[in-house]
């Protein structure tokens, strides 16, 4: 909401983070991480936190030849957002799923990271 009490919608109420009872927009990490040359394309999503109840993950696709690592990104987001909307981790990926239309499938991201977290209990 601005100063006049006009209220932005920002990205969809689903893929809004709870982190620490702050709410994290997963485009505004996804942005700051196009920004940066050797990122071709980037899916962020929310996944369980004991104590912050949810912190995002970002997965990462990168440039023909690029050889950047998670850490160099990491460092990036830093500089580029507050620390509660910092990517937790990246996952550097060779391509990201996508759905039937071509679109990036944060569905798919989800459903992969539950069935981790379950092999891991």
């Amino acid at each position: 909401m601005d100063e006049d009490g006009y209220v932005f919608i920002t990205d969809r109420l689903k893929d809004i983070i709870i982190r620490n009872g702050y709410n994290v927009y997963p485009r505004v990490i996804e942005e700051a991480l196009y920004s940066h040359n050797d990122v071709s394309e980037v899916i962020v999503i929310g996944v369980p936190d004991e104590a912050k109840g949810e912190t995002p993950k970002a997965f990462v696709a990168l440039k023909q030849n690029a050889t950047v690592d998670a850490e160099t990104l990491l460092e990036f987001a830093r500089s580029k957002l507050n620390p509660i909307e910092r990517p937790a981790s990246i996952e550097i990926r060779k391509e990201l799923p996508k759905t039937l239309i071509g679109k990036h499938s944060k569905k798919e991201l989800v459903k992969e990271e539950a069935e981790k977290r379950k092999q891991l209990s």
